[in-house]
Order: C-alpha cells, then sequence, then structure tokens
C-alpha cells in the first residue's frame, strides 16, 4: 500500500532490495523455522549464504552440522552451559579446519543480529525474540520476522525503530496478506481475512474440549510445528496473535481483520477490497514458501515450495470461529485494543500455561480461563504512557509469576482446588 503512513510491512516498500547473493543470519536454526529455512538456501546457493546461527543449545549436534554444511563465520548459544558440547560438536564436523567463533548466553542471539548481514530471519520462539528483533532493525538490517511474539508484545518499540518495509513476515498468514496486498493500495482495502485450520479440535464444544490430553493437542492435522506453536494452534491462541500482527503490521483496525476457518489451510490469508473482489493466496501447507518469501522479495524463488496439482479434484471449506469454544482471539482482540503491556501480559501468561498443560500440570480448558484471569487482574494500562523495553520485561516477569501462580489452583479435571488444598 503506498499512500501515508507506510505500514511496518509493505510490498510497495522495500527496504533494501539489493539483490545478488544475500548474506543471511538465521536465528533459532535448529527449530522448524530455521531448519526449512537451512533447506531453501542449501537449495539455493546461488541467492543466499548464511553467515551465522543462533539456537537455544538444545541440539547441539545439529547446529553443528548446520555450522558446517553452510560454512558460517559465527554460531550462539542461549545456554552457556553446552558450550563444551558445542565446542565437540563443530571439532567433530570441522576435523582439522579452524572452527567458527562461538558467542554464548542470553544476549548472544541478539549480538548476532546487530551483525553485518543483508537479512536476518528471526525464528525464535517466545517474547525473548524481543531483543533480537530491535537490534536487527537498530542496524539497518532487513528483517524476515517469524517471531511473531516480539510484534506482539513490543509493538510500540518494534514500530519506533523500524523503517517502512523493513519487515517481511515469515508466518504464512501474513506473508500471504503482504503478497495480496500488493494488488491494491490502503485506500482500496476493505478488511484483512486470516485464515486458521482450526486446529485439532474443530467442532468440538468448550465442554469436549475439557478431558483433552497434550498428545492431542500436538497432533495438528496441516503443519508441522513446535510444541508451543502447536498447543497455540489447538487453542486458537496463535490466531489471536496473528490479529494483533496484522494489525500493527498494515496498520488496519481491529474491526476490518476477521478470522475464519478453512480446514484444508491451502488459502492462507485473504484481502478484500472496496470494490468488492477477495484476493486470496494460496498453496499447500508449507512454510518453505513464505521463508522465501522473507528472504528473497521482491524476487520470488522458483520452486521454493510445492504447488497445486490442479488436474486433482479438491475441496475447499470455510466455517465460522466458534467463539464460545476458541475464546482466545476475542481475547487478544481486547488486549490489541488496550495496547500498552497488555499484550506482554496475554503473551507471558499463556507461554507459562502452555508449558504447565504440556507437563500435565493444567487441563486443556484452563489455559484460557487463566490467561484471561491474568490479563483481567493486569487491567487497564494508563492513558498517554509511553511503553519502554523495561516495561514490558517486568509485565512479562509478573505474567508469569500470576499465571504459574492461578494455573496451580486447578486440578487436571478442570475444577479449582478448594482454598485449604492450595495452600
Amino acid at each position: 500500500m503506498s499512500d501515508s503512513p507506510s505500514p511496518l510491512a509493505d510490498p510497495h516498500l522495500i527496504f533494501d532490495a539489493s539483490q545478488g547473493r544475500r548474506e543471511i543470519v538465521v536465528l533459532g536454526s535448529t527449530g522448524s523455522i530455521g531448519t526449512q529455512a537451512i533447506d531453501l538456501v542449501l537449495r539455493n546457493p546461488d541467492r543466499f549464504r548464511v553467515t551465522a546461527l543462533s539456537a537455544a543449545g538444545g541440539r547441539v549436534g545439529l547446529l553443528a552440522e548446520q555450522a558446517h554444511r553452510l560454512r558460517v563465520e559465527t554460531v550462539a548459544v542461549a545456554r552457556e552451559d553446552v558450550v563444551p558440547a558445542l565446542r565437540e560438536a563443530l571439532a567433530a564436523q570441522y576435523g582439522t579446519e579452524p572452527l567458527p567463533t562461538i558467542l554464548a548466553g542470553p544476549d548472544a542471539a541478539t549480538e548476532l543480529a546487530a551483525s553485518p548481514c543483508h537479512t536476518v530471519l528471526n525464528g525464535i520462539t517466545g517474547s525473548i525474540g524481543l531483543a533480537p528483533t530491535l537490534a536487527a532493525l537498530e542496524a539497518g538490517r532487513t528483517l524476515a520476522l517469524a517471531n511473531k511474539e516480539s510484534l506482539i508484545v513490543g509493538g510500540p518499540l518494534v514500530k519506533a525503530v523500524a523503517k517502512p518495509g523493513q519487515i517481511i513476515p515469515v508466518d504464512s498468514e501474513h506473508a500471504a496478506l503482504f503478497q495480496a496486498l500488493a494488488c491494491g493500495t490502503r485506500a482500496d482495502v476493505r478488511k484483512l481475512v486470516v485464515t486458521a485450520s482450526g486446529g485439532p479440535f474443530r467442532g468440538r464444544t468448550k465442554a469436549e474440549l475439557a478431558d483433552v490430553r497434550p498428545e492431542d493437542a500436538l497432533a495438528h492435522p496441516t503443519w508441522a510445528m513446535g510444541p508451543v506453536i502447536t498447543v497455540n494452534s489447538a487453542t486458537l491462541v496463535n490466531k489471536g496473535l496473528e490479529v494483533i500482527e496484522a494489525h500493527l503490521l498494515y496498520d488496519i483496525p481491529f474491526d476490518r481483520i476477521e478470522v475464519v476457518v478453512h480446514p484444508q489451510s491451502y488459502v492462507h490469508s485473504m484481502v478484500e477490497f472496496t470494490d468488492g473482489s477477495t484476493l486470496a493466496q494460496a498453496t499447500p501447507p508449507d512454510m518453505r514458501g513464505p521463508i522465501a518469501i522473507g528472504l528473497g522479495w521482491p524476487e520470488r524463488v522458483p520452486d521454493a515450495a510445492p504447488a497445486f496439482d490442479w488436474s486433482t479434484a479438491s475441496t475447499w471449506e470455510f466455517f465460522p470461529l466458534d467463539n464460545e469454544a476458541f475464546p482466545s482471539v476475542g481475547l487478544a482482540r481486547h488486549v490489541g485494543e488496550l495496547g500498552g503491556t497488555a499484550p506482554a501480559v496475554f503473551n507471558a501468561a499463556n507461554e507459562e500455561c502452555v508449558e504447565a498443560f504440556l507437563a500435565g500440570r493444567l487441563p486443556f480448558n484452563a489455559i484460557m480461563d487463566t490467561v484471561t484471569h491474568v490479563v483481567a487482574e493486569h487491567g487497564t494500562p494508563a492513558a498517554g504512557t509511553s511503553l519502554t523495553v523495561t516495561d514490558v520485561l517486568e509485565a512479562d516477569a509478573w505474567a508469569r509469576a500470576r499465571a504459574r501462580e492461578t494455573a496451580a489452583t486447578y486440578t487436571y479435571s478442570g475444577e479449582e482446588r478448594p482454598a485449604e488444598a492450595r495452600a
């Protein structure tokens, strides 16, 4: 959309459209986004070169293998305790060759995000991706953003440092909106339509969700993702976060952002224009397509992901969202409209609740019950206050503590424990 003010993600305004072989820094390289990005890079060595990798540190063998295959200059891990194991794994891969530089600690990914390169792919999961996002933007890098949480919790902070067109979204839904929006201007847009698969529990009532287990929630019907994002897809929290993200990326009001359930996950999102036409971006479910948009735009990467076989019959369905069974989208709209630290509280409380659910300490329906309680306790941000990184971190810490305390009051049957049992 070409008219002012320009949104953060603007297909008409590319922050740095320099062509040639792009140097890429991959944050979260051993996760789902990172591994698929590396596959794309290895298949397109004439287009991309990875200069550095970061990971949490739980899969040092894979990280060392990636580093060697890509011949990176620097490897970073968040966990300092795994450095000896990483060094050993690198030595096994490199033999007598010089090893890459190793960075370690909670700020290692942030340091990499500001290092010399063309594009930083932020594939970290969770709000810990905020600092690397800000570092990449402040350093003038193009940011391929898969870490939606950093935009959710720090929206005003990100908007304050990002130049128009500096962010290219990597979420399948926002990559779809990004491409469809290239066909019009901001004044042409009537609404954004974000699609949701409905997750593994589509069609179930809230009562029918009471006894679902982690293994049920992790069985996503169309996408292979990490456990946190997969559970977020089961609760539809992920869709709520994407509504907030769409508002921040494209400057479209919340009342013009709609969610529709599309079980096949073929249409990744749609833009309805003022003349009544709707443009839908569609591909088979595969994240390598959105990743290719993030790394290569405004050029497309040939054969980045599979295309449809139009000679084969298929059915595409669309259903309204069940807000009673899945209240997460409505709550996300609420915190998005509140602004300030409310989105950070929503996100942090949810992350804690997902962890408790996966560990068997919290029933499925109590995830959103707990998040709703914590958001309500947090209240409405003071009008006119400006957000700081300290504000976000303090709200994040408070929400995590309150979510843990509140979650501890539930039994796995979903009923609150009596007061004497909580003491």
